[in-house]
């Protein structure tokens, strides 16, 4: 297995960690994973329920944050978008009297119209974003969940509302009664992320802290994933997202409190249940820690709450390590 050790970057070239992502909270372990292993040893594999069209472009969201974080372009005071963004172009289409709920930075368009011309020219999604992490100089691979599209749709007491809707046009104030993946049926997991999924040289698979409805779900909910994963030899760890019976960013403790479900590090790990061989939790968490070990997971508990670069590098070594014990 890979195991984080002193140095900056592991030796156990021949394996390989995969880590599932949303968008903010994910983003950064995945940076600080990328600080610990080399290109080869790290695939990241991001959500796609959140892609969506808007004014003609295709827009993925969580991608973006993934890649603008690894590229070191990010807005780092909110955790996506650009860093020193303009917005003329949206300011220009408000005046038009055009449909503005979701902004558009002026360079973060240029990204979306890249991809929506490149997928108009018949190129997959996973082509697009191998395109756009080598035009940002990432080394690390990022995929996406699928080349097929998916939809997220959440719904709430006032109705179905897509997922961007429901996020950022209603700020996630509707009520969630339940979710779905609209075309999740006939989605085909991305190539690689099979690939993976099934190798022997896989060393540990590492939920980062995302979104467990509408983040990880998704991917997990595509057709034989979990099937797979359960066969898979090599352990799967989860971060909590929830911490102090809070998220850190977005709605998951909203979520998890309207469908009726505990609202803190438990109650996520009961929602990944027997696919986890391990979880960690924030130390402010610990007394949970027995409850989560009776339901035969094992937990760790450290610091989860990454504030700075060393705090995201010392989760993932965290994570790793956890992971090399199991």
């Amino acid at each position: 297995m890979i195991c984080s050790d002193n140095s900056e970057t592991s030796n156990n070239s021949n394996l390989h960690v995969l880590a599932i992502s949303g968008g903010v909270g994910g983003a950064k372990l995945a940076l600080g994973l990328s600080h610990i292993l080399a290109p080869e040893q790290l695939t990241i594999v991001a959500n796609t329920g959140d892609d969506f069209d808007y004014l003609g472009l295709s827009i993925s969201p969580d991608l973006d944050t993934v890649m603008y974080t690894l590229a070191n372009l990010s807005n780092k005071q909110q955790g996506w978008g650009l860093a020193d963004e303009t917005w003329s172009c949206m300011e220009a289409l408000t005046k038009l009297n055009t449909e503005s709920w979701f902004q558009l930075g002026d360079k973060d368009m240029a990204t979306h119209i890249y991809r929506t011309s490149r997928l108009k020219e018949g190129a997959t999604l996973t082509q697009v974003t191998e395109e756009l992490c080598t035009s940002m100089g990432i080394e690390h691979r990022i995929i996406p969940m699928t080349d097929d599209k998916v939809s997220t749709i959440v719904q709430t007491r006032d109705g179905e509302l897509a997922f961007q809707n429901y996020f950022v046009k209603e700020q996630c104030k509707p009520s969630v009664t339940g979710f779905y993946f609209q075309g999740i049926e006939q989605a085909k997991p991305q190539k690689k992320l099979l690939e993976l999924i099934q190798s022997d040289q896989l060393s540990s698979i590492i939920i980062c802290p995302s979104n467990p409805f509408v983040s990880v779900d998704p991917l997990l909910q595509l057709k034989d994933i979990k099937q797979l994963i359960k066969q898979q030899s090599a352990p799967m760890v989860a971060i909590s997202p929830i911490v102090g019976g809070s998220a850190i960013k977005g709605p998951a403790a909203k979520m998890f409190t309207e469908l009726g479900l505990d609202c803190n590090c438990v109650g996520v790990a009961k929602f990944y249940g027997s696919l986890l061989d391990g979880f960690i939790i924030d130390t402010i968490d610990a007394k949970y820690k027995t409850a989560i070990e009776e339901m035969g997971i094992p937990c760790l508990v450290t610091q989860t709450v990454m504030q700075s670069l060393e705090d995201r590098i010392q989760l993932g070594k965290d994570a790793l390590n956890f992971a090399c014990s199991l």
